[in-house]
């Protein structure tokens, strides 16, 4: 039998098994029970090519009808596929995904709308929550950890909307970094001595530039002995190396619009549990002024992230984001204890050949009120070689020849290298 003939089959008995009006009662086993007597019964009606079909050949069919009915159908191979980072669902005729960087369009789609509205009631009926044209737009994640962003009509307006964004099971290392080029044995031990230190360091970057991914590298340099407390709106990090550990994360409003948990609330908490450090995910809103708070006192070493096409821009979005939890502040106040609490910046972005690499890192000097700005010393900075082309970015993360100037961090943990 032919792909398209196996194809046109599975669909078929599909379409059959579904309309069975027993089928939301029963469980997976049942199901596939139900498939393969489906299929008997089809081909011994049948006095064609289905008399043909082999056992393992049946048993291909019914797991395939299985998955489609209540597996993840044709996202089934894609989300087993661990290179695969990525998953974008524009209606149910359009599935792209990235991998190894590359993003490419799926040749397979769902069959009807249908069919991806089911499986979008697995994804959040899993996580207790609902989605419906009163509520279309839900976050949730998979089993695996996987992020799931799902918008629905009428919102969408191409259809159902979900974007999947997939995490390695293996957590970011420093030498994983350096492999993939990012960043230097220089630079890798220039961090250790930060994070060791307790300098205050935020992450900044666009959009799937790798600030997470970055954040779980510099985690490992945390000293094992250290309780660290880890706040997110959906948990994305892997911190493998410390015993003492307390993950957090957020949680939406119920369908009465009532207890919902913020990042804001959980620093809040946080304060109150003993922590040495406090790592937050990622700042988007009001909470960068409890973020800055905690750091200004005295819990030092904490570490965040944040969206942001440079390092200017990130000290600009600290500021509006604190403003929005402090709309009566001067801005010189709030500039100043940005400057005050923000040690380091490390700058990430992706290339135009889609690879990520660390742009920049700089060290927060201070504020200066005569001219209003926030003061700061580069201490590396990407710069391309010759051997660059516009397809393949060739370059390295190198030194400026700036000294590092605040280093009383460093001499108070016993640290006296020159950075």
């Amino acid at each position: 039998m032919t792909e398209d003939a196996k194809s046109a089959l599975i669909s078929l008995l599909k379409s059959e098994i579904q309309n069975h009006v027993d089928l939301t009662a029963m469980d997976d086993g049942q199901v596939l029970e139900f498939a393969e007597k489906t299929l008997d019964e089809k081909i011994e009606r049948d006095c064609g090519e289905l008399l043909s079909l082999n056992f393992k050949e049946k048993r291909h069919i019914t797991d395939a009808v299985f998955d489609s009915i209540r597996g993840l159908g044709v996202l089934g191979k894609i989300i087993a596929d661990p290179d695969v980072t990525e998953i974008m669902i524009n209606g149910y005729k359009n599935i792209f995904y990235e991998k190894e960087g590359k993003l490419s369009k799926l040749d397979n789609r769902f069959e009807s709308r249908r069919e991806l509205e089911i499986i979008i009631t697995k994804f959040v009926s899993k996580a207790g929550r609902a989605v419906s044209e009163s509520e279309p737009i839900v976050d949730t994640r998979l089993e695996d950890g996987s992020r799931v962003s799902v918008v629905m009509p009428p919102v969408a307006l191409n259809g159902p909307i979900v974007t999947i964004r997939r995490f390695s099971k293996e957590a970011m290392t420093i030498d994983k970094l350096i492999a993939y080029g990012s960043i230097t044995h220089e630079v890798a031990e220039t961090l250790r001595l930060l994070v060791t230190a307790k300098y205050n360091i935020f992450v900044s970057g666009g959009t799937g530039s790798g600030k997470t991914t970055f954040l779980n590298a510099l985690s490992n340099f945390i000293p094992r002995d250290e309780r660290i407390i880890t706040i997110e709106d959906a948990a994305e990090l892997q911190i493998k190396n410390i015993d003492n550990i307390v993950r957090l994360e957020t949680k939406n409003a119920g369908p009465d619009g009532k207890g919902a948990i913020t990042v804001r609330d959980l620093i809040r908490s946080a304060l109150r549990m003993r922590p040495e450090r406090i790592v937050v995910g990622e700042v988007r809103g009001a909470e960068a002024l409890d973020m800055l708070q905690a750091m200004n006192t005295g819990h030092d070493g904490s570490l965040s992230t944040g969206h942001a096409n440079s390092t200017y821009d990130m000290l600009s979005r600290l500021e509006t984001m604190v403003l929005q939890g402090a709309s009566g502040l001067p801005l010189e106040a709030i500039r100043a204890q940005i400057a005050s609490a923000v040690d380091i910046i490390i700058h990430l972005s992706r290339l135009r050949d889609k690879s990520r690499k660390t742009m920049e890192i700089v060290e927060i000097l201070g504020y200066d009120p005569e001219n209003g700005k926030t003061l700061v010393n580069p201490l590396y900075e990407f710069r391309e070689t010759e051997n660059s082309t516009k397809s393949k970015v060739a370059g390295l993360l190198a030194r400026t020849g700036n000294p590092m100037r605040n280093i009383q961090k460093l001499e108070s943990a016993g640290i006296f290298r020159v950075i």
